[in-house]
């Protein structure tokens, strides 16, 4: 896999699981002050999660929206701060 194609599957990751915390990452830009950057860092820390499969498996597994993110996600803070701020 090229590191364009890594970045995607991260970048992707990241997105899907906003989605399924019920999270807008645009709305989230505008009301909680998610910055470009703070989006960067966090498909950054995804790239160096080493169970991106374990990922994809359990969100494909979700129903609608959940209120916690897996234990084992590097964005599971912020994710909880987002949902917090009610950018959602």
């Amino acid at each position: 896999m090229t590191s364009n194609d890594r970045l995607k599957r991260h970048a992707a990751l990241v997105d899907d699981m906003a989605e399924t915390r019920g999270i807008d990452l645009q709305d989230a830009s505008l009301r909680a002050g998610l910055t470009p950057d703070d989006l960067a860092d966090m498909v950054h820390r995804c790239v160096g999660c080493t169970q991106p499969d374990t990922c994809a498996q359990w969100l494909a597994a979700q129903v609608g929206t959940v209120s916690e993110t897996p234990s084992f996600c590097r964005n599971a803070d912020m994710f909880d701060k987002l949902a917090r701020l009610g950018s959602g």
